[in-house]
């Protein structure tokens, strides 16, 4: 996680050793043993989908990238969907890359509304692959992202993501801890022989990806109400719950500005997205069993980042134990009233810690709508949790380094048999970077 993401969710930089009992087994994963290339003719038909928002400073070098891939002309398409940008976008499209197709929205109707958009504009291809604005990509990269795809060993594939400059991971495929934060495996690392080894994955990274179209379309794609942010953890959890399979393919090598367009919004509205949408993605995809575990656990750790943000450092004005008021009488306690009713009762409170009880309450004050939207997820299992746990990669992962957060993440975590669901199914290696 960037240095802009530690700020907005809070968290301190440390290294991250969990108690003893909770760091469970090593996890052995089968390896993967992929088929050979493809030759030419089986190549298949291909649009990539790209969303833009104000990053004109980005197009040039994404689509020059994509000019020299080692793929015929006639079997990809290249769709950008536009969401209203201001900063002459669009005039740069047409002028400089005209082969592009637009897609131009006159507002920002988020990150998984446009990929949904450009994924039906881009007609009848059998796959689709989605590649952030910010992205720069080697010639053989669509060649090695759809192989898995074509040769039936997966439903959709994740890229090996770097820097710009090349020099640290960003992405060698995807995990999450228990309540839902996603997990960019070899996140800030540098580049090592096991991130070229292609392995399952538990999503695919939106920014870099791709996917057989009639499942993309069957599972429902991107789902909307997220807007931006976990769509990509939700829609592979959701393909692994269907029993299709999501593969981390590391000869599709892309080069990535990390969180170039986060940072151009308010840090509350990211904040309020990365609050909520994890808690949708658990609260959609675990069985019931297991979602009545976790979503207490989730819920309560929520609710303590919320505290730790909100700037409220002093809680004695609102414990009873501490006032000590002498009987003054009923004309002193009717003025001291009196009193009280003049005086603002409002506290001031970080707009971050808002915007966590407006994501949380986004759940639970929506309750029908959510268990409907759930509904309709179970109804279509194929394969249960247990599957798909392993594929978590650090389940047991606390994100806050302060004292009493993590004695309550891993306190809670073995109150409500949290740890037993995960035994043995923590990976190798260190805690993940943030």
């Amino acid at each position: 996680m960037s240095g802009f993401f530690r700020r907005l969710l809070g968290i301190q930089r440390r290294p991250s050793v969990a108690p003893p009992g909770l760091t469970g087994k090593r996890l052995k994963h089968e390896p993967l043993r992929p088929g050979p290339p493809l030759a030419a003719d089986e190549l298949p038909r291909v649009a990539i989908v790209i969303l833009n928002y104000n990053g004109e400073k980005h197009l040039d070098g994404c689509f020059e990238s994509l000019r020299a891939l080692d793929y015929p002309e006639e079997r990809r398409a290249v769709v950008l969907v536009d969401n209203g940008s201001s900063d002459g976008s669009l005039t740069k499209m047409r002028d400089k890359h005209g082969w592009v197709r637009l897609e131009a929205n006159d507002r920002n109707v988020g990150f998984s509304a446009g990929c949904n958009q450009g994924a039906r504009a881009a007609g009848d291809v059998d796959v689709l692959a989605f590649l952030n604005n910010d992205m720069r990509v080697e010639p053989a990269f669509l060649r090695e992202l759809v192989g898995p795809i074509v040769r039936g060993e997966c439903a959709a594939t994740t890229a090996k993501m770097l820097s710009w400059d090349g020099k640290r991971m960003n992405s060698a495929g995807g995990g999450m801890n228990f309540h839902g934060i996603g997990i960019q495996k070899g996140y800030e690392e540098a580049p090592r022989p096991e991130h070229d080894v292609p392995s399952r994955s538990l999503f695919a990274c939106g920014g870099a990806m791709a996917v057989d179209r009639r499942v993309y379309f069957d599972a429902g794609g991107f789902d909307e109400d997220f807007f931006a942010y976990y769509e990509d953890v939700d829609l592979g959890w959701r393909l692994w719950v269907f029993g299709h399979e999501v593969h981390y393919v590391p000869g599709a090598v892309a080069y990535h500005h990390h969180s170039s367009t986060s940072r151009a919004f308010p840090v509350e509205t990211v904040r309020l997205l990365q609050v909520r949408n994890p808690l949708l993605a658990c609260f959609k995809n675990y069985d019931d069993p297991n979602l009545a575990r976790v979503f207490p656990a989730a819920l309560g750790l929520a609710l303590r980042r919320t505290l730790l943000v909100s700037g409220l450092d002093d809680d004695s004005p609102y414990r009873i134990e501490r006032h000590n008021l002498k009987d003054s009488g009923a004309v002193g306690r009717w003025l001291d009233k009196a009193k009280r009713s003049l005086v603002d009762d409002t506290v001031p409170i970080r707009r971050v810690a808002v915007a966590d009880l407006i994501g949380l309450n986004d759940l639970l004050g929506n309750w029908g709508h959510w268990t409907r939207r759930r509904a309709d997820v179970q109804a279509r299992r194929r394969r249960p949790d247990e599957d798909i746990f392993q594929l978590f990669h650090k389940p047991l992962w606390c994100v806050e380094e302060e004292d009493a957060y993590r004695e309550l993440h891993y306190g809670i975590a073995r109150h409500f048999g949290i740890d037993t669901l995960f035994e043995g199914l923590t990976a190798d290696g260190p805690e993940p970077n943030k």
